[in-house]
């Protein structure tokens, strides 16, 4: 999914919705003073979660970013989890599986007795009808396809057994992150209508799902309201409510925290999360945690069928051009400028957090300016006017490269580019957009590099998956779709590689082939990793507690792999810590009573002394 951290998204001001009844309303967090949004914490039972990014889309068919991916596992349930503290397979809806004799079918007990929120029944028949709908599908395809590359089919021969049918062995059967729908809703949607498919609520309904929350209410741009599932299956939470509250920038989100007005603050920036630090009844968290960032390549963008498409520069295609400027960029300063120091410098597209999996390239591209000069010099890239290199055709080296608005750390980092490729005699000309909009352009191939991220699920298909040339764009009723590949990087040796790590059923065997799929990548520079991020979270610590750390015990208390802190979240208890309807903690209060009863000691000693001077009640 892509990356979710230091992403800030500046939206048009939307019109009033009303609310649920009875539901207290507070100033609102975004663009229009005057639209209504969710209760802040009038109840101990509201968590309120402060992003910076707003979902791309509630249709899981449809979004990318890593904050529809939160809202995703939030509504609906998976066959199997990835367990809280070490990210090992954990049940789902699914109790046990057994993988056939023959290797030909996997067999998964679904629990008896689940309903969806609207109490209709859930069965195996919704997960072989999501399954097959993905199998089935195209559009569908775009962020399932690479978990059913081998299921031909799903069968549900009763309500408590699901058959998926395998072409040959494979090893992510139990890695299924494949959001089980209900069948009874989304057969009512077809296929032409899938990709315009919204999934919202109507006013007073939330969405049938069968996940701890349901989406209630959106405002785009400025909250997302989840209520509780009564019919989840799984640990009926102590929250009630959910509410992600949407900020433009990094400052407001932190200065919220500090007031009382949101619970918790997700994927800060530097600045703020250490303006956070001590501040009483706050806790920090530096979460190590499965993303990166990146600055990508238009390596020559082209449908899936292989047809050119785009704007892109042809230079680009040149894997000694990329490789050169990979020697050009400062990692260790980005990591130092644009992230504070709480990163580390990036290489391998399988991140460090997964120790096993990730590879330490065998020669790695440090930061030498001379060194990428000389690989310029002896590509025939020769030095021109105004200090801007020139290819053998003439064509000088002036690139576009595309920042996100959305993000303080994208903007700072796509500078620092900037600069280190001047050093070398290759011009870009930097322009921030949205990340809807580059979305747009990088689908359709209309750009030459751009900085962005993703982030790695624990098993390494998804991620090898975007490089493939099966998933670049596509035509659909004539237009252009985009797909998962950003780079539209294609070999058929990858994609060989690829393949073979689909069928390898035998652990190390199968991170060996991953692992030379890294260093493919790395050597050939469809990407340039910046950096891995923390993720910087902090939370009123006076307020709530039990949040469950992925991985144990130094992982992220929100954006994982499953809802562990959803379900088990708690409001501390008003008589130890709380919070006041200002955002005032309650440690602060019984300050201010010491301070008063003090005061009022003083003052009392000094009227015993001067029995004619008068006492003005002067306490705060």
């Amino acid at each position: 999914m892509r990356s979710s951290t230091r992403r800030t998204r500046i939206m048009a001001t939307c019109a009033a919705i009303a609310l649920v009844g009875g539901i207290s309303t507070v100033g609102v967090v975004s663009a229009a003073a005057d639209t209504p949004s969710p209760s802040a914490s009038s109840t101990d039972s509201v968590l309120n979660v402060g992003i910076l990014q707003d979902i791309d889309s509630a249709n899981p068919f449809t979004g990318v970013a890593a904050s529809s991916y939160e809202i995703y596992q939030m509504m609906y349930p998976t066959l199997t989890n990835y367990a809280a503290k070490d990210f090992s397979t954990a049940p789902g809806i699914a109790t046990s599986w057994t993988e056939s004799a023959d290797h030909k079918t996997w067999t998964y007990q679904i629990r008896p007795g689940m309903k969806w929120s609207d109490g209709v029944p859930m069965t195996a028949a919704d997960a072989a009808y999501t399954f097959n709908r993905v199998i089935n599908g195209k559009y569908e395809q775009t962020n399932f396809g690479n978990y059913v590359a081998n299921i031909t089919s799903a069968e549900a021969p009763s309500p408590t057994t699901l058959v998926l049918n395998v072409s040959r062995p494979t090893p992510n059967m139990t890695h299924l992150a494949v959001y089980i729908l209900p069948e009874h809703i989304w057969k009512n949607v077809s296929e032409s209508q899938v990709q315009s498919y919204k999934n919202e609520p109507a006013a007073g309904q939330t969405i049938v799902g069968g996940g701890p929350f349901l989406l209630a209410q959106r405002v785009v741009g400025q909250y997302i309201r989840m209520v509780r599932n009564p019919n989840y299956y799984g640990k009926a939470p102590a929250l009630n409510e959910v509410d992600f509250r949407i900020y433009s920038n990094g400052d407001a989100m932190g200065q919220a925290l500090k007031k009382g007005e949101i619970d918790f603050a997700d994927s800060l920036e530097a600045n703020v999360f250490n303006s956070l630090k001590n501040v009483p009844g706050i806790t920090t968290v530096p979460a190590i945690y499965s993303g990166f960032d990146e600055l990508a390549f238009n390596t020559g963008a082209a449908l899936d069928t292989g047809k050119p498409i785009g704007t892109g520069s042809p230079l680009l295609k040149d894997v000694k051009l990329r490789q050169a400027i990979g020697w050009a960029i400062d990692r260790q300063t980005l990591v130092d400028k644009v992230l504070g120091g709480l990163g580390t410098p990036g290489s391998t597209i399988i991140p460090p957090l997964y120790a096993n999996q990730h590879l330490d390239p065998a020669n790695p591209v440090t930061y030498d300016p001379a060194k990428a000069n000389a690989l310029l010099d002896a590509a025939g890239y020769k030095m021109g006017p105004n200090n801007v290199r020139v290819a053998p055709n003439g064509t000088p080296l002036s690139f576009r490269l595309n920042g996100r608005t959305n993000s303080p750390s994208s903007m700072k980092t796509v500078q620092y580019i900037q600069g280190y490729l001047a050093a070398v005699g290759i011009k870009a000309t930097v322009t921030n957009i949205s990340e809807d909009a580059l979305t747009q352009k990088i689908g359709e191939g209309d750009y030459d590099m751009f900085e962005w991220g993703w982030v790695v699920e624990p098993d390494p298909n998804y991620q090898l998956s975007t490089f493939t040339c099966a998933n670049r764009s596509y035509l659909s009723g004539g237009s252009i779709t985009a797909n998962l590949s950003d780079s539209f990087y294609c070999n058929s040796a990858y994609d060989a590689l690829y393949d073979k790590q689909g069928g390898q059923t035998n652990p190390d065997e199968r991170i060996a082939t991953v692992k030379t799929m890294q260093q493919m990548l790395y050597d050939d520079a469809p990407y340039i990793l910046t950096y891995y991020y923390d993720d910087l979270e902090a939370y009123r610590s006076d307020r709530f507690t039990g949040f469950v750390p992925q991985p144990a015990p130094n992982g992220a208390l929100l954006f994982q792999y499953g809802t562990y802190s959803y379900e088990n979240v708690t409001p501390v208890s008003a008589t130890s810590a709380s919070a006041d309807s200002s955002g005032v903690s309650s440690a602060l209060i019984i300050g201010l009573v010491v301070a008063v009863v003090i005061i009022a000691g003083l003052v009392f000693a000094l009227v015993r002394r001067r029995p004619a001077t008068g006492v003005d009640d002067d306490r705060e």
